[in-house]
């Protein structure tokens, strides 16, 4: 479904900065794949260059075979579009929409008819369990549920891949659990290719599995397996060999 191969990113300047070395990742088809390392490590670099906001030095990205960063600017705006959906930390809902309007936003984009978006906006806030706040405005409700309506906007097209940044940066433990749930019942119900960079232990342990970059290499992958639990306590163990800041880590438990 993905493919990194052999990617790397140099940032020319004055002094030219390596944000990653030759990067190796396949992410199947339904997987839902975490990415964790100290602040600096290259993390958001990669997700970036996976969502075509940046390109790589060298190495290339495929998505279902399909390099995107060969595409001229329109057809690359239409493939970002309908084939990525996109989480982040502060949520990039419009404050002058309402809920509805923000979830069915690329649909608009894509010059859809009304009703079949508001059939599809009710039916997703209905999995979401969204559905009493669709008329209000986003300054109007909670961070939990302002992700749970960035998540909405995320799948209304069903995306082939959802990238989250940080999606639970801006929650407190009981949103982010709830978030993370939701994106793991997602995953597993509508089988959408899922990759998560994040800080945060606790979020990382909704995934299949982590792979942890450090300084811009890659540095490990753990495996899931039955027990999230166990596996929440491979992620910490995991973070402290990696070393980094303290500050870099969540210390929220399970």
């Amino acid at each position: 479904m993905l493919t990194v191969k052999q990617v790397s990113k140099i940032y020319e300047g004055k002094v030219a900065y390596r944000a990653l070395t030759d990067i190796n990742l396949t992410i199947e088809e339904g997987e839902f794949v975490g990415i964790m390392g100290p602040s600096g490590s290259g993390k958001t670099t990669l997700l970036n260059m996976i969502a075509t906001i940046d390109e790589p030095t060298t190495g290339e990205i495929l998505i279902n075979g399909n390099n995107p960063h060969t595409l001229k600017k329109d057809a690359l705006a239409k493939f970002r579009r309908q084939s990525l959906g996109f989480v982040f930390q502060d949520f990039n809902l419009l404050h002058t929409l309402t809920v509805e309007e923000n979830i069915v936003l690329p649909l608009t984009l894509d010059g859809k008819k009304v009703k079949e978006m508001k059939q599809k906006a009710h039916e997703i806030a209905e999995k979401l369990g969204i559905t009493p706040i669709m008329n209000k405005r986003t300054y109007e409700i909670s961070g939990g549920q302002a992700q749970r309506v960035a998540i909405a906007r995320a799948m209304i097209h069903s995306p082939q891949l959802l990238l989250a940044d940080e999606p639970t940066g801006n929650l407190d433990s009981k949103a982010s659990k709830d978030v993370m749930a939701m994106l793991e019942s997602i995953n597993q119900k509508e089988k959408t290719t899922m990759m998560l960079v994040t800080h945060d232990p606790q979020a990382a342990s909704y995934c299949n599995r982590v792979i942890f970059i450090r300084d811009g290499n890659f540095y490990s992958e753990i495996h899931r397996g039955d027990n999230r639990q166990a596996f929440f306590q491979k992620i910490i163990d995991t973070l402290s060999l990696l070393g980094g800041d303290a500050n870099d880590l969540s210390s929220v438990r399970v």
